[in-house]
Parts: structure tokens; C-alpha cells; sequence
């Protein structure tokens, strides 16, 4: 799978980046919006760091700092859709 080799993965804690810079994990379904809306081919989500509304797209994980996975890796958006 394309999105596998790339470092992006989906699932439950799936790092994802907003149109401002924003990391954080949220459940990620390829071709699903669980807690979000679609315009068009993009997903438009709750970013929890910025408190706003925003495109999001999964962050290539392998490109991060350490820093940066670890600050992503503590804030998670709602669990429930």
C-alpha cells in the first residue's frame, strides 16, 4: 500500500498535521471520515491544538522529530465520532 511505504499509517493514533502546522493523532480510516467532513477529496476536521477547523492529512511520521512525535503523541482529538 502506497500510504504504508510513505510512513503514513491509519488507524486508532494515526499522527495527522493541520493546514497550520498542528500535530496530533486522531483515528485515521483510509477512504472513511469518522469525525470529520469531506470537500471533495479533502478532510476537514477539529484541530484540538489550534481550536479550529482546518484540512487535515496524515504527517509522514518517518519525517518528524523526536520532539514533534512526542508533543503529537499527547494530544488527541475525541475518541468518540
Amino acid at each position: 500500500m502506497l500510504a504504508h511505504r510513505r510512513g503514513r499509517l491509519g488507524g486508532l493514533d494515526t499522527v495527522v498535521r493541520c493546514r497550520d502546522g498542528h500535530l496530533y493523532t486522531t483515528i485515521w480510516v483510509p477512504g472513511v471520515s469518522v469525525k470529520s467532513f469531506r470537500l471533495l477529496w479533502w478532510r476537514v476536521q477539529m484541530c484540538p491544538v489550534g481550536r479550529h477547523w482546518s484540512v487535515v492529512t496524515p504527517a509522514v511520521v518517518a519525517d518528524l522529530t523526536p520532539v514533534q512525535a512526542a508533543q503529537a503523541a499527547s494530544i488527541h482529538d475525541i475518541r468518540i465520532p
